[in-house]
C-alpha cells in the first residue's frame, strides 16, 4: 500500500533509529521546566498528572501509528490530511504544526536562558533577558543560514549526553522519593487540573515529526506505529518518576525555574546541579537545533508547492539554505519570545499541535475508505474506538485554553490561510501558470 508516487530516498532509518527520533522528539526543554509549572496548579497530586496525560496522549500517538501504516512515503501529518482532504486543509496540517514548532522555539529558548541564569547571574530577568534572547535567536540563525553539518553520528552523541544524566537522576534519585509527602493527596480543582493536563502535554507532542521521513525508514508501515507506542510508554514512566522525585526533595518546587537542576543540587550538592543543568544545555540547545533545521524547511516545502509566497522558498545564494524562512521564524519566534511566558507559550504550542492532530484523526475515516484493510498494516485495537477517544480528548484539551490562546492560534491560521489564498490566486492569474503545473 502507497498514498504517494515512489521516492528516491534511502531507506537506511533502521527501528533503533526511528526510536532516537520519537525520544529526541518528545523529550526537549519540557521536563527540565514543567515540573515546577505543574506543582504550582496541582502540588503533589502534579506525578499523576504527568500518568494520566500520557495515557490520554497514548489514544493519540495509536491513531498517529494507524494514519502512518497506511504510507511509505514522506509528508506525515501534511500527507495524511492532503491525501484524506485535499491540499487546503493538508496546508492548515502543516501550518499549524509550524506554529506548533515555532512557538516550541520561542518557550524553550526561555528555558535555556533560564537554565544559563545557573552560571551567569542577571540573564534570567529584564534586559539581561532579552539580551541573552536576541544572543540565542541570532546564533541559531545564523549557524542554520550558512549551513549545519548533519550526522546521525552528532544526534547520537546529544542523545546520549541528554539521557545518561536523565537516567542517573532517576537511580540515584528513586531513593529520596518520600512517600508521606503524598499522604494527603488529593484532587485538585476541575479548572486546574485541566489546565495543567494541556500544559502537560507540551511534554509528550514532538513525536509527529519522526512520522515524517517515512519515505528514509526500512519499513514505515510496521515499525513507525511500534516506535511511537513503545517510547511513549517509557517516556511517561520517566516523566512521573521524575515529577515524584521532585516533588519529595523540593519543598519550594512550584517557585523554582530549574527545578531539575535544584532537584540535584538538593540530593547530590553543587556538582549535581551542574551536571544537571549541563543536561539541560544539551537537551535544550539540541531540540532548538533541530526546530530551526526542521521548520523553516516546511515554510520551504509549502512555498515550493505553491502554498505559500515564492518569499519563504528563497535560498541563500552563497550557502544554499532556506535563508528568508529561517529569518521569518528567527523574528517572529523571537518577539513571541519576549513577549510571552514559557507556560504560556507551552500552551500555545501545545494547543496548535492538538488542532493538528485532531485533523490527522478525523483523516482516519477517509483513509481506511481511500486504501481499505491490509493485513499487514497496523492495526488500532477496538476499530474506532481510539480514534473517537484521542479526538476527543484533543477537543477537550484544546478548549481548556484561554481566550487569548485561541485568539493568538486563529489569527495565525487566519494569516496563513490568506497567504495560501494570494499563493493559489497569483498562481491561478499568472500567465504561465499552465507550464507550472
Amino acid at each position: 500500500m502507497n498514498a504517494a508516487p515512489n521516492e528516491n530516498l534511502k531507506r537506511d532509518i533502521t527501528r533503533l533509529g526511528l526510536a532516537a527520533l520519537v525520544l529526541n522528539g518528545i523529550i526537549g526543554a519540557g521536563i527540565f521546566a514543567l515540573p515546577s509549572a505543574v506543582a504550582e496548579r496541582t502540588g503533589v497530586f502534579s506525578p499523576l498528572i504527568f500518568l494520566i496525560c500520557g495515557v490520554l496522549m497514548l489514544s493519540v500517538v495509536t491513531s498517529f501509528g494507524q494514519a502512518a501504516s497506511y504510507f511509505r512515503n514522506t509528508g506525515g501529518p501534511v500527507l495524511y490530511a492532503r491525501t484524506a482532504f485535499g491540499p487546503f486543509v493538508g496546508f492548515q496540517a502543516g501550518w499549524l504544526l509550524y506554529l506548533g514548532r515555532m512557538t516550541a522555539f520561542a518557550a524553550n529558548s526561555n528555558i535555556l536562558v533560564s537554565y544559563a541564569g545557573f552560571f551567569w547571574i542577571g540573564v534570567q530577568d529584564g534586559v539581561g533577558r532579552i539580551v541573552a534572547l536576541a544572543i540565542c535567536f541570532l546564533t541559531f540563525t545564523s549557524i542554520n543560514i550558512i549551513g549545519v553539518k548533519k550526522g546521525m553520528g552528532a544526534t547520537n552523541v546529544l542523545t546520549v549526553l541528554k539521557m545518561v544524566p536523565l537516567f542517573l537522576f532517576i537511580g540515584f534519585g528513586f531513593v529520596y522519593i518520600a512517600p508521606e509527602k503524598f499522604a494527603t493527596l488529593s484532587a485538585p480543582a476541575f479548572d486546574k487540573f485541566s489546565e495543567s493536563l494541556l500544559l502537560v502535554v507540551y511534554a509528550y507532542v514532538g513525536f509527529e515529526g519522526a512520522v515524517i521521513p517515512a519515505g528514509e525508514c526500512r519499513n514505515p508501515r510496521k515499525d513507525i506505529p511500534r516506535a511511537l507506542i513503545k517510547m511513549l510508554l517509557m517516556i511517561g514512566v520517566l516523566y512521573v518518576v521524575i515529577q515524584t522525585i521532585c516533588v519529595s526533595v523540593l519543598p519550594d518546587l512550584a517557585e523554582t525555574k530549574t527545578p531539575l537542576a535544584d532537584a540535584a543540587k538538593a540530593m547530590f550538592g553543587a556538582t549535581g546541579a551542574q551536571i544537571m543543568t549541563l543536561a539541560a544545555f544539551f537537551s535544550i540547545a539540541g531540540n532548538l537545533s533541530a526546530i530551526v533545521i526542521a521548520a523553516p524547511r516546511m515554510t520551504y516545502a509549502m512555498a515550493r508547492d505553491h502554498s505559500l509566497p515564492a518569499w519563504f522558498g528563497k535560498v541563500h545564494e552563497k550557502y544554499k539554505t532556506p535563508s528568508a524562512s529561517i529569518l521569518f521564524l528567527g523574528g517572529v519566534g523571537f518577539f513571541l519570545a519576549v513577549s510571552g511566558s514559557f507556560a504560556w507559550l507551552a500552551i500555545m504550542s501545545s494547543l496548535a499541535r492538538l488542532l493538528g492532530f485532531a485533523i490527522t484523526i478525523l483523516s482516519l475515516p477517509r483513509l481506511k475508505k481511500i486504501f481499505g484493510s491490509d493485513s499487514d498494516g497496523f492495526k488500532v485495537p477496538g476499530g474506532h474506538l481510539i480514534p473517537a477517544v484521542a479526538l476527543v480528548v484533543c477537543v477537550w484539551l484544546s478548549l481548556q485554553a484561554d481566550l487569548k490562546t485561541w485568539g493568538m492560534t486563529a489569527a495565525f491560521v487566519l494569516f496563513g490561510s490568506l497567504l495560501y489564498g494570494i499563493t493559489r490566486w497569483q498562481r491561478k492569474t499568472s500567465p504561465d501558470s499552465e507550464s507550472q503545473n
